[in-house]
């Protein structure tokens, strides 16, 4: 639980102590920051979102660079969704659930767009405000596509997982069963390559995981996402 959290003035940059540019550590890691666009399931641009950038703690940012640099080997490459999330994204979120709706059949197929915090799929608080959680998956190296899987996100060339990033759904629970064999596969390589890392899973989602020390852990921030 956020126990704080900081604001910082819009034009703030450098960075708060301690944060970095996902690129600067490690260019190689593609980004795909949904939340700076309207592929997402808000269907617009998230308020603090000015840039599609991945801004994370420095400590969080080394550990996908070592993910990134083991899977490498493999063809592979880490695609990041969303990095450090302002508090004001957070808020502007809890807001948009409240004006009520149907279901939509891409992002929230089983459930009104009302009851998305009560059923956990949007939070009032987020661990992303503490600059150390990312929602990710795994691509190949050379490959990029535009197809829309049965539930979240476009998967700009992304391995099979089973779901899209952001499917509010039980099928995106890490562990949820039965799956097609190698979006299992698929899963299984991600969590225990980020848990390598140091990175620990939210068991609702296999895209979301966050630093296990990380180093703001009582305090979240809201200063908004920059190009730099």
């Amino acid at each position: 639980m956020l126990s704080a959290v900081v604001a910082f003035p819009a034009s703030a940059d450098p960075l708060p102590a301690g944060f970095v540019r996902l690129a600067d550590v490690d260019p190689t890691i593609r980004q795909d920051i949904r939340y700076a666009g309207v592929e997402n399931f808000l269907h617009r641009k998230v308020d603090g979102y000015e840039a599609p950038a991945c801004i994370l703690t420095e400590k969080a940012a080394k550990g996908l660079s070592s993910v990134q640099k083991t899977m490498a080997a493999k063809g592979l490459t880490l695609v990041v969704f969303d990095c450090y999330r302002p508090a004001r994204a957070v808020a502007d979120m809890g807001e948009w659930t409240k004006q009520g709706g149907p279901p939509d059949p891409q992002w929230y197929p089983k459930v009104e767009r009302g009851d998305l915090i009560a059923k956990g799929y949007v939070g009032e608080l987020s661990s992303h405000s503490r600059g150390s959680t990312v929602d990710l998956a795994f691509a190949e190296v050379d490959k990029k596509s535009s197809a829309h899987p049965a539930c979240g996100a476009p998967d700009t060339g992304t391995l099979d997982f089973g779901t899209g990033f952001d499917c509010f759904d039980p099928m995106s629970e890490t562990a949820h069963r039965p799956l097609p064999v190698k979006a299992a596969a698929n899963r299984k390589m991600l969590l225990s390559a980020m848990r390598a890392a140091g990175f620990r899973n939210y068991a609702r989602e296999w895209w979301h995981f966050t630093l296990q020390n990380e180093p703001f852990a009582k305090h979240g921030f809201d200063f908004p996402v920059t190009a730099p």
